[in-house]
């Protein structure tokens, strides 16, 4: 009976410990941009954020002992609407801590909340302010400041697409923090959403620019057009049968990297697996991208 209990004991704290990962918000209160000012509380069901209170990150972190001193920011996908914080969020923060990274899950914004002022920016803003919080604070959890990369599924892959083109700081609210780099090292994106244009995918180009769709944000959204040389290398993963987001955007973001001479990019298109290809149980090859990701990974933080 004792010994039972004992079992039991040990396996409620461990699933306790999951649950309890530590929660970190990256505004000051009074002082997020873009913001009415409305308390706001979290909405989920289902596994999904469908309202977010408090933008901020959930941080997992690897063995000490394992620890490569990396780090990623994982951004869910959505389409814009939602965040699947658990199957494109949690299970992928856990894999990477198995290969001595720590990951931080990000809870943005959502762009139609009823507390933000203009759509298009919120995501982007949390997005930026993370990766200068985390690079900021990078010693305590044992990071250097160059290998801090983003990592995105489906339109969590363009939100991670734009924080590693975009230029315009949308982050900045007068603190020490607006002096860190919010460029990422490296970016991973599954199943990404990269154009507004004509392979967009309609839901998440609706939620995010709303009535400020024009032609003019549609190409400013369009990631493959703003790759330059000095963009961070990407590992791009597609599925050639994904029915809901073309792997024609990953060949638009693949080329923009090509041709601008973006060393240690790489890309994958898969014959299955759908959309936004899961960290496991995938069909066929589709299942082996994990390894070409940690080995992808040892090229790029050498």
């Amino acid at each position: 009976m004792k010994k039972n209990l004992a079992v039991l004991f040990v396996l409620s704290f461990f699933i306790y410990s999951l649950r309890a990962q530590q929660f970190l918000p990256i505004w000051e209160k009074g002082k997020m941009p873009n913001s009415k000012g409305l308390a706001l509380h979290d909405s989920i069901a289902n596994e999904r954020v469908y309202q977010v209170g408090t933008p901020g990150f959930y941080v997992f972190e690897p063995s000490k002992t394992e620890n490569k001193g990396a780090a990623v920011v994982i951004i869910p996908g959505g389409g814009y609407a939602r965040l699947a914080y658990q199957i494109s969020g949690f299970q992928l923060a856990k894999w990477f801590n198995t290969i001595g990274i720590t990951a931080f899950v990000l809870n943005h914004r959502l762009p139609q909340s009823p507390d933000v002022k203009v759509s298009y920016q919120a995501p982007l803003q949390d997005a930026q302010r993370a990766i200068r919080y985390i690079r900021a604070h990078a010693e305590q959890w044992g990071i250097e400041k160059e290998k801090i990369g983003v990592m995105g599924c489906s339109a969590g892959a363009h939100l991670s697409a734009c924080v590693s083109t975009f230029t315009e700081d949308w982050s900045r609210v007068g603190d020490e923090l607006d002096e860190v780099s919010f460029t990422p090292n490296f970016t991973i994106l599954i199943s990404p959403v990269i154009s507004m244009g004509e392979i967009a995918h309609k839901g998440s180009r609706e939620n995010l620019l709303g009535k400020y769709d024009s032609p003019e944000l549609c190409v400013m959204f369009s990631c493959d057009t703003r790759v330059t040389s000095q963009t961070p290398p990407a590992f791009v993963v597609h599925a050639l049968n994904d029915r809901s987001v073309s792997c024609l955007n990953s060949l638009a973001y693949f080329k923009a990297l090509k041709e601008k001479n973006v060393a240690k990019s790489t890309l994958h298109i898969f014959p299955e697996g759908g959309h936004s290809i899961a960290l496991r149980n995938n069909p066929g090859t589709t299942n082996h991208w994990t390894e070409l990701a940690e080995e992808w990974l040892g090229e790029v933080l050498r």
